[in-house]
């Protein structure tokens, strides 16, 4: 049966290239965009079977695109599709819910065999990034429930942006002092109350406060985790 695969990459040529190529092997490409919200609307329309998405995007990352898709109850496989061998890319598309983390300089064939497993169900990692993703997983089991801290459900660039709501900064100079659009730092600001269980930006900054949530290490540690 021929499979539908959505295409979400800002490279136009790419996107043309990578359509010919999923053709040639009877997978069909239901729509080629190459901006986020595009793809999250097509995705919702068309309801693909399996959703290629780049990383390094402008506007809103792939990473972003990743969280918005899951949220909004989408649950067909997310393959990342990019040049980014970040650990923290890595870590953070698979917690997100990404099914696969494929390289764009892998061989055409090995790339068309990791998607065909994916579409099987399975989750397929690069291979030349699986021994990283098995040191992660050895070097940083999960801390046990009475160790968790308030924040470690947070991404780190929910915690970047928790330090900086702390300094009182407002929405516009987050984003502005980011790179991104107010609308991502809204969203933001809406998962940090969610999954700190507070009702305001003011009962989080607070929070952060109270621990000393350092605004210098958040950045550091999304320096490298938000390449995009």
């Amino acid at each position: 049966m021929t499979q539908r695969v959505l295409l979400i990459d800002d490279h136009t040529l790419f996107r043309e290239g990578l359509q010919e190529l999923l053709s040639r092997h009877d997978i069909e490409t239901v729509g080629a965009v190459g901006d986020g919200e595009t793809g999250i609307r097509l995705a919702r329309e068309l309801l693909p079977d399996v959703i290629l998405l780049d990383m390094r995007m402008p506007t809103m990352n792939g990473l972003e695109v990743l969280r918005r898709l899951r949220q909004s109850g989408l649950r067909m496989p997310i393959v990342m599709l990019t040049t980014s061998t970040e650990e923290s890319d890595l870590i953070e598309c698979l917690r997100n819910g990404a099914q696969g983390y494929l390289l764009k300089e892998m061989e055409p064939g090995d790339l068309v065999d990791a998607l065909e497993e994916i579409i099987e169900g399975k989750t397929v990692v690069a291979p030349h990034l699986a021994q990283l993703l098995v040191r992660v997983v050895q070097g940083q089991p999960e801390p046990a429930p009475d160790q968790a801290g308030p924040f470690d459900a947070l991404t780190p660039r929910e915690g970047e942006i928790l330090s900086l709501l702390a300094e009182g900064q407002s929405n516009k100079v987050i984003a502005r002092n980011l790179g991104i659009s107010d609308g991502t730092v809204k969203l933001h600001v809406k998962a940090i109350l969610r999954k700190l269980g507070v009702h305001s930006r003011v009962e989080a900054a607070v929070l952060a406060v109270q621990h000393s949530l350092n605004a210098n290490t958040s950045r550091s540690t999304e320096s490298s985790g938000d390449a995009s």
